[in-house]
């Protein structure tokens, strides 16, 4: 398998493998498990506001679907990344390096921070449905 093939390859794996991650971090932990209304909960006990879970529920649910599906996957791969840092500087990042430490640990988020931006660089790779999924146009772009 020639290496443009193989690159093409493993931005799908990626793509589909962060998607699930978005998905199950918004919609199976935020709305299935702790609900919205328990996420609000906990977001203002850490004190973020707690309208902030809702938009949280929103933007990792429909984003990592939209990572799945393969569209626009660079710039919903960086929409999300505020979400990651986040979780780092208000809930992880005093826990520790493990990431089963009480309330998780750092590491994990971080992985998905590099995970994330080495998506941003590869683009949606096989499959996508949309594939022009640039951040910036150009002519090479165009259509």
């Amino acid at each position: 398998m020639e290496q443009s093939r193989q690159t093409e390859l493993a931005a799908f794996v990626l793509r589909v493998g962060l998607g699930i991650m978005y998905f199950a971090h918004g919609f199976v932990l935020k709305f299935m498990t702790f609900g919205l209304e328990g996420t609000a909960g906990f977001f203002a006990a850490i004190g973020l506001p707690g309208w902030l879970a809702y938009l949280l529920f929103a933007a990792e649910t429909i984003g990592g679907i939209m990572l799945i599906l393969g569209v626009q996957t660079r710039l919903v791969a960086l929409a999300l990344l505020p979400a990651l840092f986040g979780s780092i500087i208000w809930v992880h990042g005093a826990n520790g390096w493990v990431f089963n430490a009480p309330d998780g640990g750092w590491e994990y988020p971080a992985f998905l921070i590099i995970a994330s931006v080495t998506q941003v660089l590869l683009g949606s790779g096989a499959y996508a449905l949309s594939r022009s999924d640039t951040l910036t146009p150009s002519a090479s772009n165009a259509g």
